[in-house]
C-alpha cells in the first residue's frame, strides 16, 4: 500500500479540477502522488456529490491519509456529508482542509511526494496563498526565525537562471530533492536580503521573490549538510529543470539570448513572423447554428474527410519510409468509427458539421488523455493534430498572414505543419515547446530548415518582425542581435557553406579520427530510392533495413519470393554492398491486421519484435528463408530487434541454423539491437552469440527515462545525452568488447555534437540518414580518440543532460583534416 499522502480534489467544475491536477502534477513528475477527482455532476454540469467525493477518498486511501481540498462552500458540505459516509477507520484518516484550491494542491503535492506527513501536507496546503500575498504587498519573505543559524551551518550561493525566477515549478524540483536529507536546510534571496526560510516549504520559498538572475543563499547543519548543498547545486546548474530561457548574469541584467534544443542543424537570421492560427477543437467560436441541411453538412464532412487524405497521402509521398510511418496512424483516425459515427449522429440531431466535428474529436483526444498507460495517452496528440486539420477544411478559409521569408515563431507544429514548411519561405523556425526527439522537429529536419525547440513561452512577447539569429547545431538563439553578432552568425554560416563543399567532397572517403582510428558510416534506407542517394553521400554500408514495409497496409504477409526481390533490389541499388535487414519489428503499438493480437494495456512493453517473431515462427521463419537467399547473391547482415534476454537470442540462432542448413552464406553476418536497459546491461552475456551489437538510442532513451518521444508532455525528458543512457552506451561496448561490434542508430548518431562522445564510449559504427553521412565522416575526422575519451569520462560522470551538452560545449575546438 502507498505510504504517502493520498489527495481528492472536490471542485464544482470537472474541467477545472482535472486542469489544477495537471498543473499540480507539472510539479512533481518523478514522484507522482496519489490524486482523485471527485468534480461536477458530468463533464459539463456543476455541482458536487457525496458519494463520488467518498468514493474518491476510498481510491487513494492508505496509512498515510488523506487530505482533501474544496472550491467554494457547498462543496465544503458535500465533503463533510462524505466523510460521515465512510467507515470509521477511513474517517480518522481523512482531514478536510481550508486551503485555497489551486494553490493548496500545488503545495500539498509537492510536500506529499516527499513522503511528509498529513499534518504537514496540510499545514503547506494552507500556507498556499503566502507566496501571492508576498507578491502583491511588495515584502518578500517573512520576519526572520532563526532556527539553524546559531549552529555552524554548511553556506553556499547559487545563481538563479530560470527565465521566471524560482517560481512554483523550480520550487517544487527544490523542495522534491531536498526531501529525505538528514539536514536542517534554510534558504533566502541574498540579492535582496530576505529573511531565511526553510527550504522544504514551497509556500515560503515562492514568498522570496527570486527573479531570474537573483543570487539565492543557501545554509544547512546535519549529518547530510554537504549532500544538500550538492543537490541545490546540481539544479541550479540544470537550471532548475526548466527549459532554458533568455540567459542572465548574477546581476539580474537579461541578455536577448537563449540556449534551446538544437532542433535542426543550420544557421538563419531573419524576422520572426507568426503564421495564421490554425483552427482549434476547443474553439469557443464555433458557430453552433445550423444554416444548411443536414445532408449537405454529411456532404461538407465526407468532402473535409477526403480532402484531408488527400493531403496525408501526398505528403508520404514526398517523404522518406521512415518519416512516412508518422502520419499511419493519422491516416487510420480518418476512418475511425467512432469518430465518424458520432460526428454524423450529431449532425444528424442538428448540428452543422463543423461543431459536430469539432466535439467528438475533442471528447475522443480527452479519453485517450484520461488513460493511465502512456502510449495510448500519447495518441491523443493524433486526434487533436488530425482533428484541426479536418476541421479547417469544415470552417471558411482563413487569410494567411505569414509574410515571410523569414523565421516562424510557433508555440509547435504538428506534423502535417512541418512537412509542408517551404525553406524558401521559412529560413528557420523557433518553438517555444517542442522536442529535438518529436515528429515535427523530424520532419523539419528532413526538409533542412534550421530550427531550435523549447526555448520558453517568453519567445511569445517578442513582436512581429523581431530579427533574430538562431543555430539550430548549437540550440543558440540571439533575440535583436547587434552588429557583430549578425557578422558572427553570418561568418558560421558562411563557414558552415565551405565546410559543407569540403565534407561532400571527401564523402566516399572512409572516415578515420585524428590519430587513425576508423568508424564505420552507415546509413538507414527502406527504398531502392533511399540507397541510391546512401551510396550517392558516400554510406559505407546500408545499416539498417526496416523491413516493416514490406509487412503493412496489405491482407496477407509476404512470401519468401517476394521478399527476396525487395530485398536484392535495396542491394542493387546500394551497389551489391552490405546491407542490414532488420526483421520484423511490429507488436501491439505498430499491429498488422493478418496478424491478430491481443488488447496490451502498454504495448511498448508487449509482444513486439523478437518477441513476436519467436511467437510466430512461420512469419520470422520465412523471412530467414528470404534473408539467407539474399545472402548467398551479396554482402548480409541480419538484426533481430528488441532483445532482452539470451534465451531469446539463442531460440533466434537456432531458427536462422536451421535455415542456413550445412554451408553458410559467406557474407552473412548476425547481429541484435540493443534496446533496453537489460541488453546493454547484459552485452558481455548476448555478445558471443552475435557479430555486432547495434544500440537503438531512440528506444534506449524511452525506456531508461520511461518518456517516450510521441508523448510532447514528457518527450523533453527523453534526451539521449542523459547521463544514464550514456552509461548503457558504455556497458555495451564494455561488455562487447573483444566479442562483437557496436554500432549506434537513432538521432543521436546523426548529432554532429554526439560524434566525439560516441567514439570515446567505445562506439566504432554510426547508423544514421543518408543525408547526414558526409556531416557525420567529417566530425569523426575532427575527432581524437584520446581527447573523446577524455570527454566521454567527465560526460558519464554529470548529473544531467544539460550539463553534458555543457561540458561539450566547453570542450577546446579540434582542428580538423579538412582541406
Amino acid at each position: 500500500m502507498n505510504s504517502t499522502v493520498g489527495i481528492v480534489v472536490v471542485s464544482h467544475s470537472r474541467p477545472l479540477a482535472r486542469a489544477a491536477v495537471a498543473l499540480a502534477g507539472q510539479m512533481t513528475p518523478g514522484a507522482p502522488v496519489r490524486v482523485a477527482v471527485a468534480a461536477g455532476l458530468d463533464e459539463e454540469t456543476l455541482g458536487t456529490d457525496a458519494v463520488a467525493i467518498s468514493e474518491a477518498v476510498t481510491s487513494v486511501d492508505g496509512p498515510a491519509g488523506v487530505l482533501v481540498l474544496m472550491d467554494l462552500g457547498s462543496a465544503v458540505l458535500s465533503a463533510e456529508l462524505a466523510r460521515e459516509l465512510l467507515d470509521e477507520g477511513t474517517r480518522r484518516r481523512v482531514l478536510l482542509c481550508p486551503a485555497p484550491l489551486v494553490e493548496g494542491l500545488v503545495a500539498a503535492v509537492v510536500t506529499a511526494a516527499g513522503g511528509a506527513g498529513l499534518g504537514e501536507v496540510a499545514a503547506e496546503a494552507r500556507n498556499g496563498l503566502a507566496g501571492k500575498e508576498s507578491q502583491l504587498s511588495g515584502a518578500p519573505g517573512r520576519p526572520e526565525t532563526p532556527a539553524i543559524s546559531e549552529v555552524p551551518a554548511a553556506l553556499a550561493r547559487f545563481v538563479v537562471t530560470p527565465a521566471h525566477g524560482l517560481h512554483a515549478r523550480p520550487a517544487a524540483r527544490l523542495v522534491t530533492r531536498l526531501r529525505g536529507i538528514e539536514a536542517q536546510v534554510e534558504i533566502r534571496n541574498a540579492t535582496t536580503g530576505s529573511a531565511w526560510v526553510p527550504a522544504l516549504s514551497l509556500t515560503r520559498l515562492t514568498t522570496l521573490g527570486v527573479l531570474a538572475g537573483h543570487e539565492i543563499q543557501a545554509r544547512a547543519t546535519g549529518a547530510g549538510a554537504q549532500i544538500a548543498l550538492e543537490r541545490i547545486g546540481s539544479l541550479a546548474a540544470g537550471n532548475f529543470g526548466e527549459p532554458t530561457g533568455p540567459a542572465v548574469d548574477p546581476a539580474g541584467r537579461q541578455e536577448p539570448s537563449a540556449h534551446a534544443s538544437a532542433a535542426s542543424p543550420g544557421i538563419a537570421i531573419g524576422p520572426v513572423h507568426r503564421a495564421t492560427p490554425a483552427p482549434r477543437l476547443d474553439d469557443p467560436g464555433l458557430v453552433d447554428v445550423l444554416t444548411r441541411t443536414p445532408e449537405l453538412e454529411q456532404r461538407a464532412l465526407a468532402t473535409a474527410l477526403e480532402a484531408v487524405r488527400h493531403q496525408i497521402t501526398g505528403l508520404k509521398g514526398l517523404l522518406t519510409r521512415d518519416e512516412a510511418e508518422i502520419f499511419e496512424t493519422h491516416l487510420a483516425l480518418l476512418d475511425d468509427p467512432a469518430l465518424l459515427d458520432q460526428t454524423r449522429a450529431r449532425i444528424g440531431d442538428g448540428r452543422p458539421a463543423a461543431p459536430a466535428w469539432a466535439a467528438t474529436a475533442r471528447e475522443t483526444a480527452d479519453r485517450f488523455d484520461d488513460l493511465t498507460d502512456a502510449y495510448l495517452a500519447a495518441r491523443a496528440a493524433d486526434v487533436r493534430a488530425v482533428g484541426e486539420q479536418v476541421l479547417a477544411h469544415l470552417l471558411p478559409p482563413v487569410e494567411e498572414t505569414f509574410s515571410g521569408p523569414g523565421i516562424l515563431l510557433v508555440e509547435d507544429l504538428t506534423p502535417a505543419q512541418a512537412a509542408t514548411l517551404d525553406g524558401n519561405i521559412t529560413h528557420g523556425v523557433v518553438m517555444a515547446a517542442g522536442s529535438p526527439s518529436g515528429h515535427a522537429a523530424i520532419l523539419i529536419r528532413a526538409r533542412g530548415i534550421p530550427a531550435v525547440a523549447g526555448v520558453g513561452a517568453f519567445v511569445h512577447q517578442l513582436p512581429e518582425g523581431t530579427v533574430v539569429a538562431l543555430d539550430g547545431t548549437t540550440g543558440e538563439l540571439v533575440i535583436d542581435p547587434g552588429a557583430d553578432t549578425r557578422q558572427d552568425f553570418l561568418d558560421r554560416a558562411e563557414t558552415t557553406r565551405r565546410n559543407g563543399e569540403v565534407t561532400l567532397r571527401q564523402a566516399h572517403s572512409p572516415a578515420v579520427t585524428r590519430d587513425g582510428v576508423r568508424i564505420t558510416v552507415g546509413a538507414n534506407a527502406s527504398t531502392p530510392a533511399e540507397a541510391t542517394a546512401a551510396r550517392a553521400r558516400g554510406a559505407d554500408l546500408i545499416s539498417l533495413v526496416r523491413t516493416e514495409f514490406l509487412f503493412l497496409s496489405r491482407d496477407t504477409p509476404p512470401d519468401v519470393d517476394e521478399q527476396e526481390a525487395a530485398y536484392l533490389d535495396l542491394a542493387d541499388a546500394f551497389g551489391g554492398e552490405r546491407i542490414t535487414l532488420r526483421t520484423l519489428d511490429v507488436g501491439g503499438d505498430k499491429p498488422l491486421g493478418y496478424l491478430p493480437m491481443p488488447v496490451e494495456a502498454n504495448p511498448f512493453l508487449g509482444v513486439r519484435g523478437l518477441r513476436l517473431g519467436l511467437r510466430r515462427p512461420a512469419i520470422l521463419t520465412d523471412q530467414l528463408r528470404a534473408i539467407v537467399r539474399v545472402a548467398r547473391q551479396t554482402p548480409v547482415s541480419v538484426m533481430f530487434p528488441m532483445v532482452s534476454t539470451l534465451g531469446e537470442l539463442r531460440a533466434a540462432r537456432e531458427l536462422l541454423d536451421e535455415v542456413v542448413g550445412p554451408r553458410a552464406p559467406v557474407g552473412l553476418r548476425v547481429g541484435i539491437m540493443v534496446e533496453v536497459p537489460a541488453a546493454a546491461l547484459k552485452a558481455a552475456v548476448l555478445a558471443p552469440y552475435a557479430d555486432f551489437l547495434s544500440i537503438g538510442t531512440n528506444d534506449l532513451t524511452q525506456y531508461t527515462l520511461a518518456a517516450e518521444r510521441g508523448n510532447d508532455d514528457v518527450a523533453a525528458l527523453g534526451d539521449p545525452f542523459d547521463p544514464a543512457v550514456l552509461q548503457l552506451i558504455r556497458a555495451t561496448c564494455d561488455g562487447a568488447a573483444g566479442r562483437a561490434e557496436v554500432a549506434v542508430c537513432g538521432e543521436f548518431a546523426a548529432d554532429v555534437r554526439a560524434v566525439p562522445l560516441l567514439v570515446g564510449l567505445g562506439v566504432r559504427e554510426l547508423s544514421v540518414t543518408p543525408r547526414s553521412v558526409p556531416d557525420i565522416k567529417q566530425a569523426i575526422r575532427a575527432t581524437g580518440l584520446g581527447d573523446s575519451r577524455e570527454l566521454a569520462a567527465r560526460a558519464r560522470e554529470q548529473p544531467c543532460a544539460d550539463t553534458v551538452r555543457e561540458v561539450l560545449r566547453s570542450r577546446p575546438s579540434s582542428g580538423s583534416n579538412q582541406k
